[in-house]
């Protein structure tokens, strides 16, 4: 009986003799473990099921704004992934699309129409004015957003285009690549005003996750801090002054707000002339806030410190934009990247898997529409 046991564990009974009598080993020591059998995985049940059981669709019209990482989905799908695609593309592309994923590419009315078969428009992006709403509701399309993965990175940049244009940087790089300073009888060089930002008022139009985080990088810097309420709002909200008041009361009026009909052009010439002598401008919410023409002359002849400019009304400007052209120390201008840190792209990235799961599992988050 030992001996046997011994055996089947693939021991020579012999071996047991080196440390005297041995109990019977258990059975359950040496018995192989039996197979359980698989649980089949149950087929796919959330509200994008078809009903012969294929892979849902889902088409990613512009990838190429983001890392190049797969997209992994807990269901049966397909991914096609276009790197951008224009706008005679568009049509073509969503035809046959249960999912479509855009950060800028435009979905308009004639787009669902077309495609009845569609059910989630998700937006790689927290900006929704690429999306026509009305018509994905009466299509009955969800729309969802990314919300909150980049708000260090937008803060970030827009605190670096006030900091360097409250110090003028780019006047100085200017001065010292002419040989200014070279040429200065003295130890240092001052062609531009250099401001403080301590005892300065930022004004911030958004008081979403980013202005107030921007809020909290101007307060350690001693900055005052106020919070502008919409523009011609009916009234003040608590922990808001009102539009009007902000303007005159700005060292520094910082943008972060999305596009609507009632921000579209917010800040023309009339804001721009309520500004108080020297103060800077800063937009990283959307180029259709500002008035492109009107901030330019306002630069150029007006008395407008600076401005940092992260958006343009046109994107990309292929077509030109006179702020591009400008070429004034008190202008800078990057080209749609606040958003973009290494951290804030690969969080969004997660938080696009995130928004489908939970659409095809019948419980839709940061839903828009």
């Amino acid at each position: 009986m030992v001996g046997n046991s011994w055996r089947r564990l693939g021991l020579d009974p012999a071996f047991r003799l080196l440390y005297g009598s041995l109990a019977p080993i258990p059975s359950y020591i040496y018995q192989k473990p039996q197979r359980q059998p698989e649980t089949p995985s149950p087929p796919f049940s959330g509200c994008l099921a078809h009903p012969k059981g294929e892979p849902v669709n889902i088409v990613f019209l512009d990838s190429g704004t983001l890392p190049a990482r797969p997209l992994r989905f807990d269901f049966p799908h397909t991914l096609q992934n276009h790197p951008h695609t224009a706008p005679d593309q568009t049509a073509a592309r969503l035809a046959g699309a249960d999912i479509v994923i855009t950060n800028k590419v435009a979905i308009r009315a004639e787009h669902f129409a077309a495609n009845p078969q569609l059910k989630l428009v998700a937006l790689a992006a927290t900006g929704y004015d690429n999306v026509d709403l009305a018509a994905a509701r009466v299509a009955g399309v969800a729309v969802c957003n990314v919300r909150d993965y980049g708000s260090d990175s937008v803060a970030e940049h827009a605190f670096m285009l006030l900091l360097a244009l409250m110090r003028n940087l780019p006047a100085y790089r200017r001065d010292i690549a002419a040989g200014l300073w070279q040429q200065s009888p003295f130890f240092c060089h001052f062609g531009a005003p250099l401001r403080d930002l301590n005892g300065k008022t930022l004004a911030v139009f958004g008081r979403g996750s980013i202005g107030r985080t921007l809020a909290g990088y101007a307060r350690a810097f001693g900055m005052e801090v106020l919070f502008a309420e919409h523009k011609n709002a009916a009234a003040v909200r608590e922990g808001y002054v009102s539009f009007t008041e902000a303007l005159p009361r700005a060292d520094v009026l910082s943008l972060h707000c999305p596009l609507t009909p009632d921000t579209r052009l917010m800040i023309g010439e009339d804001e721009l002339r309520a500004l108080k002598p020297g103060a800077v401008l800063i937009n990283c919410g959307r180029g259709g806030l500002v008035d492109e023409t009107a901030l330019l002359a306002a630069l150029k002849y007006g008395t407008l410190g600076g401005a940092g400019i992260d958006v343009l009304s046109q994107e990309p400007p292929a077509e030109g934009n006179p702020l591009l052209s400008a070429n004034l120390p008190h202008l800078i201008v990057t080209p749609h990247i606040a958003w973009g840190s290494s951290e804030a792209r690969r969080k969004m990235c997660e938080i696009i898997v995130a928004n489908i799961e939970a659409f095809a599992a019948g419980r839709p988050q940061n839903v828009i529409a």
